[in-house]
C-alpha cells in the first residue's frame, strides 16, 4: 500500500505480548543465519585471507546472543511500507555489526572495563585486548561492506543513502561522539556537571542515533516519502531515548544473572543518566511519555504499524 492510499484505524495501545516476542525471535533467527554466513571461514570477493583467530573472535562477539532489535526495526519498518525484506535484513545486519563492534570496544579496560557480555566473557577477556581492538575494526568495516553490497540493495541511490546514514549515526556526531561525552560525564577529563538537556543529548548520540537509523534504514528500503521518513525519524528518536532510559533503570534494578553482565556499574562510575536526574518514578513516567510519542508518530499507518507500536512498548517493559 502506498502513502497516498487510505490508512486503517489507529492501533490501540496494549502491552507487547507473546505474538510480538515470536516476531522478534523469528527475525533474530533470520539475522543470526545471515550473520553466520557472513562470518564463515570462506574468503570473500577482494579478500586475500581470513585469519582464523580473528574470525573466531568476531563470531564470539556477534553470534549466539542479543535481541537483534536494531535489524528487527529495519525489517519491520520496510515490511510496513511494502519494501524488500532482503534489503532491509542486510541493512539491519549492518547496523547490528556496528552495534556489536561498539560493545567490543566499550567493554575494554580503557572504556567500561567489563568482564561479561550476554552471559559470556567479553572479547578482550576471552582473547586479548589487541584482538578485541581488531575485532571491532573488522566488524565496523564488514558492516559497511554489507550495506554497500548491490547483492542486497540493487538501487545505487538507496545504497548511498544507507551508507551515508549509517556513517553519520555511528560516527563523531552520533554513537562515537556520544561515547566520548559519556566518558566526559564520568569526569575522565576533568570535573563536569551535566544537566537534563546535556544528558539527553549524550544519550541521543550514544544510543539513540543508531536505533533511529535502524528505523530510517527500513524507511529507505521501503521507499518512504520525505514526510513519512520525518514521521519515522520521530518514532526512532523517541524509541532510542526510551531504550536508554529503560537500560538505565535495568542497571539499577536487574540482577547480573538476568542481564548477562555486571549491573550497578553506571552509578558507581558516576555516569550521567536520567534516573539520577528524574528518579526511578520520573524515569518510568518519561518512558511512558516516549512510548506515546512513538505511537503518535506512526498513527497514520494504522494497524500496519502495530508491530512498531509493540516494539516501543517492549523497549520500556523488557526485563533484560
Amino acid at each position: 500500500m502506498t502513502s497516498t492510499q487510505a490508512h486503517p484505524a489507529p492501533v490501540k495501545s496494549q502491552a507487547a505480548g507473546d505474538g510480538f516476542s515470536h516476531k522478534l525471535a523469528r527475525v533474530a533467527d533470520t539475522v543470526e543465519t545471515f550473520l553466520v554466513e557472513r562470518l564463515g571461514p570462506e574468503v570473500g570477493p577482494g579478500e586475500i585471507a581470513r585469519p582464523p583467530r580473528l574470525m573466531e573472535a568476531m563470531r564470539h562477539a556477534v553470534l549466539g546472543g542479543g535481541k537483534r532489535l536494531r535489524p528487527f526495526l529495519a525489517v519491520e519498518t520496510a515490511r510496513m511500507l511494502g519494501g524488500s525484506e532482503a534489503g532491509a535484513l542486510a541493512a539491519g545486519a549492518g547496523v547490528e555489526l556496528v552495534h556489536c563492534y561498539s560493545l567490543v570496544h566499550d567493554d575494554m579496560p580503557a572504556m567500561d572495563d567489563d568482564d561479561m557480555r550476554r552471559g559470556k566473557p567479553t572479547v578482550h577477556k576471552a582473547y586479548d585486548e589487541a584482538t578485541a581492538i581488531l575485532v571491532g575494526d573488522a566488524l565496523q568495516t564488514l558492516a559497511f561492506e554489507i550495506v554497500a553490497d548491490p547483492t542486497w540493495q540493487p538501487d545505487p541511490s538507496i545504497r548511498a543513502d544507507l551508507v551515508l546514514g549509517l556513517a553519520r549515526a555511528s560516527g563523531l556526531g552520533g554513537m562515537v561522539g556520544g561515547q566520548l561525552l559519556d566518558l566526559t560525564a564520568e569526569g575522565r577529563f576533568g570535573p563536569v556537571s551535566l544537566d537534563v538537556d546535556d544528558t539527553l543529548r549524550m544519550q541521543a548520540m550514544k544510543t539513540g542515533a543508531i536505533l533511529a537509523f535502524s528505523v530510517e534504514a527500513g524507511a529507505m528500503v521501503g521507499g518512504a516519502t520525505r514526510d513519512e521518513r520525518a514521521a519515522l525519524l520521530r518514532y526512532g528518536l523517541a524509541l532510542g531515548q526510551a531504550f536508554q532510559i529503560a537500560d538505565d533503570i535495568l542497571d539499577r534494578e536487574a540482577s547480573p544473572e538476568a542481564m548477562g553482565k555486571a549491573t550497578g556499574k553506571d552509578k558507581d562510575a558516576g555516569k550521567a543518566t536520567l534516573v539520577d536526574r528524574l528518579g526511578l518514578d520520573g524515569a518510568r513516567a518519561e518512558c511512558d511519555r516516549l512510548v506515546g510519542v512513538c505511537e503518535e508518530a506512526v498513527v497514520r499507518w494504522g494497524d500496519r504499524a502495530r508491530t512498531l507500536c509493540e516494539a516501543a512498548r517492549f523497549t520500556v517493559a523488557r526485563k533484560v
